[in-house]
């Protein structure tokens, strides 16, 4: 189907998930308000999220057939609710993947993927319609849209409301110290927003484990301090490199068929592993093999309520994303767009879809 839209007839063209295996260009009306506290983005940049792949494979269970894709986008505010207060029409804005009403017990805690709002948690692109378009509904508007910095571009900010916001949790959450060995699984585009914010803690050494030579290649130019290691080598590299017999912190970011238990069994006796990755198949918790480990593991979805404080440390140079952004392609050309993420070709790290 040819791209095409009609702003001034109401129109736009969206890209939706169909069914399983499937998605498809769908013309929709242009979104509008429908609620006091909602607001309308035009979206300038957006992105192809994994989690996008996961709801093509089936894999997320909540996903709304006919549904807008695409929760990866920065863009300007067109519109605003009466009761829309931390934004105005003209500002530049992140729009994170979390949608929190920032009042019920789970948002108070800091949990806003738990928020019990009827679109809390994980809503755009999966539950209401999303990025992959010319506009976007954006609910409960003052907690999901952060202004971005003048001095920020649409780039720097382009991963701030989702891969990156997942970094930085996942950094927080596993607690990690200056004596940490810290491991990640995976140096795909969430792995290095992890390994970003994993680096803001200044651990004593952190190992990345990831297969591919493309991005190995990648985390060596880059951030030359990393160590690397293969998933077929890590128990052994992380009992040369580690002062305890493995790795104090592990990230699990891969969500590959056998990286759950590579997590564990590269950790030490005691130590944290943190779930950031998604799955298609169920994984398997062998507790009679992790006997006396007494591991603690921490998972579920990014709480991404930290999105102001990432977009202080890109302005302040301390976080820098841009180098992951190697494709960009026009919406017109979105469905290529996703062919090159989804199969890995051409060295793809990040798409922007301008």
């Amino acid at each position: 189907m040819n791209y095409s839209s009609s702003v001034n007839g109401k129109t736009i063209t969206s890209l939706c998930y169909i069914e399983k295996g499937k998605f498809a260009w769908m013309e929709k009306l242009k979104p509008t308000l429908m609620e006091p506290t909602d607001a309308i983005v035009r979206i300038t940049m957006s992105s192809i999220c994994t989690s996008d792949l996961h709801i093509k494979h089936g894999s997320v269970p909540r996903a709304v057939p006919g549904i807008t894709v695409g929760h990866e986008m920065v863009g300007v505010v067109e519109e605003v609710g009466a009761e829309v207060a931390n934004v105005k029409p003209g500002d530049r804005v992140t729009v994170n993947v979390e949608t929190f009403c920032g009042e019920c017990f789970f948002c108070k805690n800091g949990y806003v993927n738990n928020c019990t709002d009827p679109n809390g948690g994980w809503a755009l692109g999966c539950r209401i319609d999303g990025g992959q378009t010319e506009y976007v509904r954006v609910p409960l508007a003052n907690q999901g849209l952060n202004r971005i910095p003048d001095s920020v571009s649409d780039e720097q900010a382009l991963l701030v409301g989702d891969v990156l916001a997942t970094g930085f949790w996942a950094a927080r959450i596993s607690e990690i110290t200056e004596e940490d060995t810290v491991l990640i699984i995976g140096a795909g585009p969430t792995g290095i927003c992890t390994l970003l914010c994993v680096m803001l803690k200044h651990p004593k050494r952190i190992i990345v484990c990831e297969k591919s030579e493309e991005r190995c290649r990648f985390v060596q130019e880059h951030y030359p301090d990393v160590l690397l290691t293969t998933p077929e080598e890590c128990k052994d590299f992380l009992l040369k490199h580690s002062d305890h017999g493995g790795a104090d912190r592990v990230l699990e970011v891969a969500g590959a068929d056998d990286t759950f238990r590579l997590a564990w069994e590269c950790a030490r006796p005691n130590a944290i592993v943190t779930i950031v990755a998604l799955y298609d198949q169920p994984q398997v918790l062998p507790l009679p093999d992790m006997y006396g480990k007494n591991l603690t593991f921490k998972t579920g979805g990014v709480d991404g309520c930290d999105c102001e404080e990432v977009l202080r440390l890109i302005e302040a140079g301390k976080i820098d994303t841009t180098p992951l952004i190697t494709h960009r392609f026009p919406l017109s050309e979105i469905e290529e767009a996703y062919r090159v993420f989804e199969n890995k070709l051409d060295g793809v790290i990040k798409v922007a879809i301008i």
